[in-house]
């Protein structure tokens, strides 16, 4: 029993960070390309108004999402038969 709740809070917390970094990333690309057809200059001030609002969206909902899914599939592989 100690072990099943051991390796579904470690699968819950690995892929709530992975989930986070990757949603980061994801959050981050899509927000950036709406600041593709500035000039160059707007396209430096766009990049840096957007970025950290990206992040921090993308982030928190890969988390949340990651850590779920993760405790899921935790719960599944450490589930008995019987």
């Amino acid at each position: 029993m100690k072990n099943r709740i051991l390796i579904c809070t470690f699968l819950a917390l690995l892929s709530g960070f992975f989930g986070g970094y990757v949603g980061g990333q994801i959050t981050l690309s899509l927000h950036n390309q709406k600041c593709q057809n500035q000039p160059w200059g707007w396209k430096q001030m766009c990049g840096a108004w957007t970025t950290p609002g990206a992040i921090w969206q993308g982030s928190t909902t890969g988390l949340w999402t990651g850590t779920i899914l993760g405790a899921f599939v935790g719960g599944l592989v450490t589930k008995r038969n019987g």
